[in-house]
């Protein structure tokens, strides 16, 4: 038996409470196959690091509150970084009215923005978490950008949470024939308070179609989050995909892309930084269904004091899907000899004619290197942080939406001198 699953009669009695409009048969659907599936455990071989015990409490609670017609609206307000972008917000599951008319009012032409409720035929429920998910939504994003249009700025989704419960969002991207878009996808908090955050994103690219997608995720120390990207790629496709995680305390994120189109591109870039008690886990899985196609993977991670971090990589190449060309690799930085990093990059083959290469690597700053930098003047916490830096700027250069840069270079500057002075004491 399951030992974190939700009781169902809290499931439907929490269902029950949400309104009647048209996701009520999609989370009834997603409630059964929810329901079937269970929550992951440690036991299931793609969740063994991951514990959701904690996940599972909040949710519980969050249902409970929903179940008595409890408020779920974000307990304070969002503090949301100053971001070139159009922007959009997302506090508790629940769409931010005034940002959402603004931008729908000024992407005109260009993208259909609709809420999810007026698009619940899109809504897919792939995976025991994302049902979960599907079964509890009360709103979320539908977004389509307009064959052959470019939107001229990023689109920036702000996704904070807040207040001692749990929360679920969905999102919903559709880029057609040749168009492209840059999109943020920035979590972050509403209120200092403990919470469990479970978003998803559906991502689907057309023919000829690109996305620019960079995901930030710099929750406090009290949150936690599952989160998923699941993308299709079409002939000519390409996605662009880079993840920075900064903060929270349990975070796993996994993305799937399916590339089902020839001449498609899925580039997926990573970079984690973890100190304390934080755990951190990225699970990747790229299936080249034809070929020529082309896949390349880099996630880079540092860690201190007692972190654990695990990534987990897996390019599948299928029968047919001759002239692939998948790249894999996974690269982490010890500040500590407590921290701790499971690293598994996986390749299965089914085709011939193929190039493919994965690999790993775990050390510790290079005692050399520091020696020499001491020797031209630097003490010791200066060497360390060039190293470190160095390390990192390996992924923030390949960030997709080169008007971020700046912002994320702060934002990693700041907790590389927490790890780093963690790392001295």
């Amino acid at each position: 038996m399951n030992e974190l699953q939700l009781n169902r009669a809290l499931l439907e009695k929490a269902q029950s409470a949400l309104p009647d409009d048209a996701l009520r048969a999609v989370r009834e659907n997603a409630l059964s196959e929810f329901v079937r599936q269970g929550i992951p455990t440690t036991r299931d071989e793609d969740w063994r690091y991951t514990n959701l015990s904690n996940a599972t409490k909040l949710s519980e609670q969050w249902l409970e509150s929903i179940a008595a017609n409890a408020a779920t609206g974000v307990h304070g307000k969002a503090e949301l970084p100053a971001i070139d972008a159009y922007p959009l917000l997302v506090s508790n599951g629940q769409v931010d009215d005034a940002m959402f008319a603004a931008v729908q009012s000024a992407t005109n032409g260009v993208l259909q923005l609709r809420r999810l409720r007026d698009a619940a035929d899109q809504v897919s429920a792939d995976g025991p978490m994302d049902a979960f998910n599907a079964a509890l939504l009360q709103d979320g994003l539908h977004i389509t950008v307009a064959a052959g249009q470019t939107l001229d700025k990023p689109l920036a989704i702000f996704i904070a949470d807040g207040g001692p419960a749990a929360s679920q969002t969905r999102l919903v991207i559709q880029v057609a024939d040749n168009a492209s878009i840059d999109i943020v996808e920035y979590h972050t908090n509403g209120t200092p308070d403990e919470h469990f955050a479970n978003t998803v994103t559906q991502l689907g690219l057309a023919a000829g179609a690109r996305a620019n997608i960079v995901r930030v995720q710099n929750r406090n120390s009290a949150q936690s989050q599952v989160g998923k990207l699941n993308a299709k790629v079409q002939r000519d496709a390409t996605l662009d995909y880079a993840s920075v995680d900064l903060g929270g305390s349990m975070i796993r994120q996994d993305v799937v892309a399916d590339i089902t189109g020839t001449g498609a591109l899925v580039s997926l870039h990573g970079l984690y930084l973890a100190t304390d008690k934080q755990f951190i886990d990225n699970h990747t899985r790229v299936d080249h269904r034809v070929g020529p196609a082309n896949s390349r993977e880099e996630y880079r991670g540092i860690l201190n004091g007692r972190a654990r971090c695990v990534f987990n990589g897996k390019a599948v190449v299928h029968k047919g899907a001759d002239g692939t060309d998948a790249q894999q690799a996974n690269h982490n930085l010890l500040l500590s000899d407590k921290a701790e990093v499971d690293t598994k990059p996986e390749l299965e083959i089914y085709a011939e004619d193929v190039k493919c290469s994965h690999g790993a690597t775990v050390g510790q700053l290079d005692k050399t290197a520091l020696f020499y930098m001491q020797s031209r003047g630097l003490d010791r916490e200066q060497a360390a942080h060039l190293l470190t830096r160095a390390f990192a700027a390996q992924i923030l250069a390949k960030l997709p939406i080169k008007s971020l840069h700046a912002h994320i270079e702060t934002l990693v500057d700041a907790k590389l001198d927490v790890l780093l002075e963690d790392a001295s004491q």
